[in-house]
């Protein structure tokens, strides 16, 4: 199993909070890794580290010679203006039959490959980027966020071609069903520290509680244990027939070592106050036409919603499900038809948009005090505050102090207290760690009031969803089954994936031979390489730790041999690159 990436004695701050502290990673080929942690944990700047994009205060980033990275980042600049098929040949400099054919795994073929960039969805630019990465042919991918702007059947796409990828992978998401589906390893981004874990994310899960349940009864064992000597030691010590045995006991007291348990991170516990609610129909439409002055996106829309249902909106980008969601919420006027809540109802609407809209110069509290409603006294804001992990120093952070996910967190907290009978939500996960997702899931399934939402979070629908409405080539409609079945037909209806004959100019045997035994003998040069920079890179990695353990035993000598090192392997480096280049060729 090839080495591809290792990390030791990683060390980095921001403004005084350290976010690894002498972290060590290894990865190997055939790795695939999903990657955990809490927002601001550390997980995005550990993958701009390891492509270059940000600086280490200290340790080493070992890259092998065989190792070629991809990088797909939560956000990529792109020109509009492009055609797909344009965009993946500048930015692959492949030919435009290998091009097509990456980007048909993800269900971008004929008139799609020459439509411009600007004309489609945020679901199909992403599969866009990740055809022109994977054009690039890395054997190590790291994918930071993938899902949180792809619909599901986008997902089931990408999902179905890491499920049978040969190579290695991370992926940073906080969609568990998603990395459970496609990851077989678990990597924890936690207190300064990496801790990869050989098993899915639910085993991880499983083994952590287990661990942290048995370092505690172990250390009361030891605390009984020291207890039980400490009284030997007072009662004996003074006398001196007992006076060894009591040493003796001494010193089997400072033995009893307990096992070192963190400091748990605080959780987020999510309580929705419950509202006044009565059965019966809360919400009828009669040939709805929504969509804009110039362009109706759906039409002949008839629904009834009952009171306490917890509606999940679903379909692929750029289907409608947000212009749906905002002109129910009266953010949009409807074309034609009409539409009808019930009088006494009462909303409170989240839009993907709205945490990036809050007033900077507010204060975390001035916002929350500001937004609730007047009956809500201090004290039930600031419980609500604590659920969403806003401390009483946090509290007097300005809002242009957040991270994404805090002022996301800051949003749904402000929504909650509101006790509006109906919640509007679109997009509510994005930017939520782990924990914040599955705790807001389990709060609205306990929710007496009425949800209708946008999501492509599996784990966070499948929790909270009593019924599905599909949005869909201009259509909104009841779906008649759960959310399983709707999952279920959507991976149904995936084409298998054809294999394309491409015609490419016959060789004679002997030119078929001799290319072969060229290939073969280019290859052997390829790994003596290989061989050369790794025995060169394990002298380098000797030196590296001299110097750091005491660099007033690193000598003149050591200095120009590290020197002469970086050069050879520099060298090396690029007869490697030009190998690699004339095979492929």
């Amino acid at each position: 199993m090839a080495t591809l990436l290792t990390i030791e004695k990683l060390n980095k701050a921001y403004h005084q909070q350290a976010l690894f502290k002498h972290a060590d990673l290894a990865i190997h080929s055939k790795q695939k890794i999903g990657v955990i942690g809490r927002n601001g944990a550390g997980k995005s700047t550990l993958f701009r580290i390891i492509v270059g994009q940000e600086k280490e205060d200290s340790g080493i980033i070992a890259i092998q010679p065989v190792t070629r990275l991809g990088y797909l980042e939560q956000h990529q600049v792109i020109n509009p203006d492009e055609t797909v098929l344009e965009f993946l040949e500048r930015t692959t400099e492949k030919e435009n039959w290998q091009c097509a054919k990456v980007a048909g795994k993800f269900e971008i073929k004929n008139e799609l490959l020459n439509a411009k960039l600007s004309s489609l969805s945020g679901g199909y630019q992403m599969r866009i980027r990740l055809s022109s990465m994977l054009l690039k042919e890395p054997n190590l991918f790291l994918l930071d966020e993938p899902t949180n702007y792809l619909d599901v059947h986008t997902q089931l796409l990408l999902e179905k071609f890491l499920r049978d990828y040969s190579d290695s992978f991370l992926i940073i998401s906080h969609d568990r069903e998603f990395l459970k589906r496609t990851c077989d390893q678990t990597l924890e981004v936690e207190q300064g520290a990496l801790t990869l874990f050989p098993r899915p994310i639910d085993e991880y899960l499983e083994y952590k509680e287990e661990r942290l349940a048995f370092a505690k009864l172990y250390n009361k064992k030891i605390e009984r244990e020291q207890r039980h000597l400490q009284n030997f030691v007072d009662k004996f010590r003074y006398k001196a027939s007992k006076a060894s045995q009591a040493q003796s006991k001494l010193k089997a007291i400072e033995k009893l070592k307990k096992l070192d348990i963190q400091s748990p991170l605080s959780t987020v516990k999510i309580k929705i106050p419950n509202v006044e609610t009565k059965k019966g129909l809360l919400f009828r439409s009669e040939k709805l036409e929504i969509g804009y002055p110039e362009k109706t996106i759906a039409e002949n829309i008839t629904l009834d919603i009952d009171r306490g249902e917890h509606v999940a909106i679903l379909g692929d980008n750029g289907q409608g499900k947000t212009t749906f969601l905002k002109t129910l919420a009266g953010e949009l006027k409807s074309i034609g038809g009409k539409f009808k809540w019930a009088v006494d109802t009462t909303f409170a609407y989240y839009a993907q948009h709205v945490p990036n809209a809050l007033n900077p110069e507010d204060k975390v509290w001035t916002h929350l005090r500001s937004n609730a409603p007047s009956d809500i006294n201090d004290e039930e804001i600031l419980k609500m505050a604590g659920n969403f992990l806003f401390r009483d120093s946090d509290l007097e952070k300005y809002i242009s102090m957040l991270s994404g996910g805090e002022k996301a967190r800051l949003c749904l907290a402000s929504i909650l207290l509101s006790k509006s009978k109906v919640l509007l939500l679109d997009e509510p996960t994005n930017h939520l760690d782990f924990e914040t997702v599955e705790a807001l899931g389990l709060a609205l399934e306990e929710f007496n009031g009425t949800v209708l939402f946008i999501s492509h979070n599996r784990t966070f629908v499948n929790s909270v969803a009593t019924m599905i409405i599909e949005v869909k080539n201009g259509e909104v409609r009841r779906y008649p089954g759960n959310y399983e079945e709707y999952i279920y037909n959507l991976e149904q209806s995936i084409e298998p994936e054809k294999e394309e004959i491409l015609i490419k100019p016959e060789r004679t045997d002997e030119e078929k031979k001799q290319r072969y035994e060229e290939i073969k003998a280019e290859k052997k040069k390829l790994q003596k390489i290989e061989e050369d920079i790794c025995e060169m890179e394990k002298v380098k990695t000797k030196l590296l730790r001299k110097q750091a353990k005491d660099p007033t035993k690193f000598q003149l000598a050591d200095y120009r041999h590290l020197g002469d090192l970086d050069k050879e392997i520099k060298i090396k480096e690029e007869e490697w690159l030009a190998l690699q280049e004339k095979i492929e060729n």
